[in-house]
């Protein structure tokens, strides 16, 4: 596929793109279409911190806990960050002291942003998710707020905001924009 002008920066720039924000907002989906789009890898750090512990992250949360997967995540997105890659973190990986601040100074980091009842409402297996595991419909949507409330001040250092409603393709050329604003 031939990209536009604009592209080419954003293409041939030395460092990944990290897409943060909450959980069910769309990383990973939005991640790899940006990546395909970009002609980039795509790499995904709860798949790979999964991959490395041979265990999924509700049994790494159940039998070592948060701090063990967050170390974890840490490491994954580390390794991550040496490929000029679109690298979709974990929704509380910016929260982690130092974090954002590496990230920032790695590469461009993208917060797609949605309401907590818009991203219940994506979140195909809560009981998947140790944050949102056992709880109803009216506490996930509080979960979420309180963890958003927690994370808010990490995701608005973002350098590009983008509204993550509509279409992925929709969220995927907003994206774009914004990286090729950035390039200017």
């Amino acid at each position: 596929m031939l990209l536009p002008f604009f592209y080419t920066e954003v293409v041939s720039r030395n460092s990944p793109i990290y897409p943060v924000g909450m959980m069910g907002v769309g990383k990973s989906t939005v991640g790899a279409l940006l990546a395909r789009r970009l002609e980039r890898a795509f790499i995904d750090t709860d798949q790979e911190v999964e991959r490395v512990a041979g265990r999924t992250i509700a049994e790494i949360f159940e039998s070592d806990g948060e701090v063990h997967f967050r170390a974890l995540e840490a490491e994954a997105i580390r390794a991550a960050s040496a490929d000029v890659a679109v690298v979709a973190l974990g929704g509380g990986a910016v929260a982690e002291p130092g974090a954002m601040e590496r990230l920032l100074e790695d590469g461009e980091v993208v917060y797609l942003m949605a309401d907590p009842a818009v991203l219940v409402g994506r979140i195909e297996n809560p009981a998947s998710r140790p944050l949102l595991s056992g709880l109803d419909h009216s506490e996930q949507i509080k979960t979420l707020e309180r963890l958003f409330a927690e994370r808010k001040r990490f995701y608005d250092q973002a350098g590009i905001r983008v509204d993550a409603r509509g279409s992925t393709e929709e969220v995927v050329e907003r994206i774009v924009e914004g990286l090729a604003a950035r390039t200017e």
